[in-house]
């Protein structure tokens, strides 16, 4: 019981009038989102804020190809029962991060937390280099 949903969420476009001599310059950047859902149908409100928490990871490092995030309901129903898995896939990377809580909403927000914190020292990283 798998439920998908892929989104393209982030586009810009950036472009350069044309002068004499200059030729014009077009920049497209497209970052995917892809939800997946175990156990439960995850509802579009949940989806969107999914998207629009999501999308924001691109202030923290611009050349993020994918995100991936996997949502599960864990059996027993306990408290504490919701898995949040997130993948954000970089060149030449994959970065992971997995938190449980008491919603997903929760869980997506402890999720990117420690995402911006990896995706920084990534950037770092590649810096040094």
């Amino acid at each position: 019981n798998i439920h998908a949903h892929y989104v393209r969420a982030v586009e810009e476009r950036i472009s350069i009038s044309p002068s004499p001599g200059i030729n014009l310059l077009k920049l497209e950047v497209t970052m995917e989102i892809k939800i997946q859902s175990i156990h439960f149908d995850a509802t579009e409100k949940l989806q969107a804020f999914i998207n629009k928490k999501a999308a924001k990871l691109e202030k923290a490092f611009e050349d993020i190809q994918k995100v991936e995030v996997q949502l599960k309901v864990e059996k027993p129903a306990t408290a504490q029962n919701k898995t949040t898995s997130l993948n954000v896939v970089v060149p030449g990377n994959t970065l992971h991060v997995e938190k449980t809580a008491d919603t997903f909403e929760e869980g997506v927000d402890l999720c990117l937390d420690a995402m911006k914190v990896q995706l920084t020292k990534f950037k770092e990283k590649l810096r040094k280099h």
